[in-house]
């Protein structure tokens, strides 16, 4: 039996430890899962292609990315979208 070792940032490893938790595996298994699905589609068993984002997208990622341009927080979800249906 070989052993598999990646790095990864440290949050996706705990957000994906929890979502495969919740499916009842253990991220080990969900990696074998994933690479056995490749082997049987012999590729990547999902779709795999480059969408161009457009200006405006790319342009709200950098905001969110930088943390300019950003409003809140909100007390509830209803204040949110008040904020958001003014414009």
């Amino acid at each position: 039996m070989a052993t598999l070792q990646i790095r990864i940032d440290d949050h996706l490893k705990k957000d994906s430890d929890a979502l495969f938790s919740s499916l009842g595996l253990d991220t080990p298994t969900a990696v074998r899962m994933f690479l056995t699905a490749a082997q049987v589609y012999r590729g990547f068993p999902f779709p795999i292609s480059q969408h161009p984002l457009s200006s405006e997208t790319a342009a709200a990622l950098e905001d969110a990315r930088l943390g300019k341009n950003l409003y809140g927080p909100y007390a509830t979800a209803e204040d949110a979208m008040k904020a958001m249906l003014e414009d």
